[in-house]
């Protein structure tokens, strides 16, 4: 179509360089193809204008009709090239039709579904739907759905006629906070929300989604579910994040057990990275089983990405006697730590040497410093000497062969001049 005819410049999205489907001028002035520019402001979280660069005041997007009816007579005129006619694009949804479908459900199961399929419908339209939703009320809601599905659970009842009742009624509401769950994550919450629901709800949604990690869910389910709980604890203060359930840290671990997908995985990990800064979290997850766990997949993961994310994890565990302890009883831990080294990219040698360094200064005994040098950990760290790699790395890996050097003294490995006395 380029080749045979010249389409006008105004035509064109200025993000995208595309004819545009749906023209919508922001408070600057300058007009794009809604779904670029929705993307650019909704998704992106970007607050400048990206031809001006001038600040967004508000993030109002006005249909511009003239210029789309322009390129519908261009688009039509021009039929004979092969240039298809652009559809008149559907208005954005009305507000009130939002905070009608979410009064109309009711307690029935059955009536949550139908309003929440309608909901994922209109989400799927366009991010404007998405933002208009939330400012109806929509994440209440469906966090409200979630909390009363999820609180059902909970209860306890004496006998077994009523405990049968209770299983059935889960089962019953199970697609329920499924399709709760997966409209939260389409919705792609904003921070402002995302901050009120989490406080507001006094870490209740928070309790919600972990229970959703205990129950025999889909795969995709756990992914939104891990998802959700990285937005919200990104929201939280430190006390808050010091204070999480050790269960969930028990969820965490068996996700990368199962290994139901990557992205789960992914997402775990994500998480761990997020909450074990702190001191009490990394107890919390040593004794979840992680160190183990995550060494047990180093052993076979070739993902670069995973790889440098699972060294991340272990050097935060490493941090604390309780992680080191861990990674000194499991077989292979020294051997995969060192065996990363210099195979994957810079930030994994630099994490590997780290969990190394952690070790040989806090637990380094004697029968360390001997495991190092029959698992070859310290031909990989004179090699790190000798190597172009990061000084940061290099540094540590001299700092670990000083501290080992009475027990290396006589390795041919070691340079003289860091055991010399």
């Amino acid at each position: 179509m380029e080749g045979k005819i010249e389409v006008p410049p105004y035509f064109l999205c200025p993000i995208s360089l595309e004819i545009m489907g749906d023209p919508v001028t922001i408070c600057t002035g300058i007009t794009y193809d809604r779904e670029n520019i929705e993307r650019w402001i909704f998704i992106s979280n970007k607050n400048t204008c990206p031809v001006t660069k001038q600040l967004l005041t508000g993030t109002d997007l006005t249909p511009n009709h003239t210029l789309r009816r322009l390129i519908q007579s261009w688009c039509s005129l021009n039929a004979s090239y092969g240039v298809e006619r652009i559809p008149t694009p559907k208005p954005p949804v009305n507000k009130s039709i939002i905070s009608r479908l979410i009064s109309q459900a009711s307690d029935s199961p059955h009536m949550q579904l139908t309003c929440l399929a309608e909901l994922r419908r209109i989400a799927s339209e366009s991010a404007t739907n998405r933002r208009i939703m939330e400012s109806a009320g929509a994440v209440e809601f469906l966090s409200s759905v979630m909390l009363a599905n999820s609180g059902s659970s909970t209860r306890e009842e004496e006998g077994d006629e009523k405990r049968l009742l209770v299983e059935e009624e889960i089962e019953w509401r199970k697609p329920v906070e499924e399709e709760a769950l997966s409209l939260l994550y389409q919705l792609q919450i904003s921070d402002s929300i995302l901050k009120k629901v989490f406080r507001g709800e006094d870490g209740s949604l928070l309790e919600a989604l972990m229970r959703i990690l205990e129950r025999s869910y889909n795969y995709e389910s756990r992914v939104f579910a891990l998802e959700l709980m990285k937005s919200m604890l990104d929201m939280a203060a430190p006390p808050q994040l010091i204070s999480l359930k050790a269960k969930l840290f028990v969820e965490l671990v068996q996700i990368l057990r199962d290994q139901i997908s990557s992205k789960a995985t992914k997402s775990a990990l994500k998480l761990l990275i997020q909450l074990c800064p702190w001191g009490r979290n990394r107890v919390k997850a040593v004794e979840a089983g992680s160190v183990g766990t995550i060494v047990d997949l180093l052993l076979d993961c070739s993902d670069k990405r995973m790889c440098e994310m699972m060294l991340v994890v272990l050097d935060q565990l490493c941090c604390c006697a309780e992680g080191r302890a861990e990674l000194l009883n499991h077989g292979a831990g020294l051997a995969v730590v060192s065996k990363k080294i210099l195979r994957i990219s810079h930030l994994g040698s630099e994490r590997a040497v780290r969990i190394l360094y952690n070790v040989s200064k806090h637990s380094g005994t004697a029968w360390v410093a001997q495991e190092m040098v029959q698992l070859g950990v310290l031909a990989k760290l004179s090699l790190v000497l000798q190597i172009d790699c990061e000084v940061k790395t290099k540094e540590k890996a001299r700092e670990i062969i000083k501290l080992h050097a009475r027990a290396w003294r006589n390795s041919p490995c070691v340079p003289k001049n860091l055991v010399a006395s």
